[in-house]
């Protein structure tokens, strides 16, 4: 990906339709943008490094051919929960100004305030973790950590279940709860208009998320850890973040 484009952006899957037929092909693309809009990107290997397709017990790879786009293209073998599951390469981006540096440190309520004060110019790397949920058919199933380093799980099917009182996810950090995190939740109106509002996690990294019927929502959160050696000494990289998305609909 490259890092003009995908600078303190969002990366996620993105279908007109999350909810299709048992016989349907699902076409779906690898979107980066701003406030739940942005450019369709086209499949290559180092822009998903990891890609798989969970459908039950069922673990099957996502494949493309360099420069398809959709990028994804792919047809279920049954009905139920879909959930796609996409890790990025690491790619890299660099500060030269301080102050941009600082919006997106603030505007992503990344703390670095342990860590002494960065020297400029800076290089960040930075890894996506993204995920989708697609109904097939009845669409019934559960979300399931898929072992990301960062990453959502949905704590009700929203397809299935009554989720009027919100949509309960849980954040994960390598497994583990993370708590006090920040969550950005943006939310697409049928007719194309988007709203943005922040969430926070609990000690149990869980959030419940406020959702309209017939919307669809895209939830990000980002962590900024220091680098691996090998990043360091792949990348020249002194900070390394890592972003999550989950994309999903609520139906009427």
């Amino acid at each position: 990906m490259a890092a003009d484009i995908s600078f303190a952006h969002e990366f996620w899957i993105d279908t007109e339709d999350f909810q299709i037929a048992a016989e349907d092909t699902l076409l779906a693309d690898f979107r980066n943008g701003e406030n739940f809009r942005g450019s369709r990107l086209a499949w290559f290997d180092n822009r998903a490094v990891r890609a798989e397709a969970w459908q039950g017990a069922e673990r099957l790879p996502l494949t493309g051919r360099a420069g398809d786009i959709p990028a994804i293209n792919y047809m279920p073998n049954a009905e139920g929960l879909l959930q796609l599951i996409v890790q990025t390469g690491v790619d890299t981006v660099s500060y030269k100004d301080p102050e941009k540096f600082a919006r997106f440190v603030t505007h992503k309520d990344l703390d670095i305030s342990a860590n002494p004060a960065p020297e400029f110019p800076l290089k960040e790397a930075y890894t996506r973790h993204v995920k989708a949920l697609i109904a097939v058919g009845h669409g019934a199933g559960d979300d399931t950590p898929a072992g990301l380093l960062l990453e959502f799980v949905a704590l009700k099917n929203p397809y299935t279940e009554d989720v009027s009182a919100g949509m309960p996810v849980q954040l994960l950090e390598e497994g583990n709860p993370r708590a006090n995190a920040q969550v950005e939740v943006f939310a697409k109106s049928p007719a194309g208009g988007v709203t943005v509002s922040l969430a926070r996690t609990d000690a149990d990294g869980r959030a419940l998320i406020p959702v309209t019927p017939g919307f669809h929502y895209l939830l990000d959160a980002v962590l900024l850890r220091h680098p691996t050696a090998e990043v360091v000494a792949k990348k020249s990289a002194v900070w390394h973040s890592h972003w999550a998305a989950l994309t999903f609909a609520v139906p009427d």
